[in-house]
């Protein structure tokens, strides 16, 4: 019976998206759940059958598994601290901030 191959680049995909999209307030914790979820369920399914699944492959998943957590992990700290910072400092000062910051930016560019 052939061997089958575990496909690792969607898995690697979804958590270098989710690194991504942390910069946005920790919502990457999406992408890297979807992503951990599915390498998850993979090495689930080649545990039960390891005579189906080449032996370099489970390494390579796991490892893809072991980046789509510290991913999550990062998203999930980020998202806490962006919560924390609303909750404590207000969204309008941090909407402020950023609108001021925007504006500096904008006169440095045209001088």
């Amino acid at each position: 019976m052939e061997q089958q191959r575990l496909n690792t680049t969607l898995v690697y995909v979804l958590a270098i998206l989710a690194l991504l999209c942390c910069c946005f307030g920790g919502s990457g914790f999406i992408l890297a759940g979807i992503a951990f979820y599915i390498a998850h369920t993979k090495l689930k399914e080649a545990k039960i059958y390891p005579e189906n699944y080449d032996l370099q492959n489970v390494k390579a998943m796991n490892t893809a598994k072991t980046i789509a957590f510290i991913i999550l992990i990062i998203n999930i700290l980020y998202l806490i601290y962006t919560i924390y910072k609303i909750s404590t400092i207000g969204w309008e000062t941090i909407w402020e901030d950023a609108m001021r910051q925007a504006e500096e930016m904008q006169a440095s560019q045209q001088s």
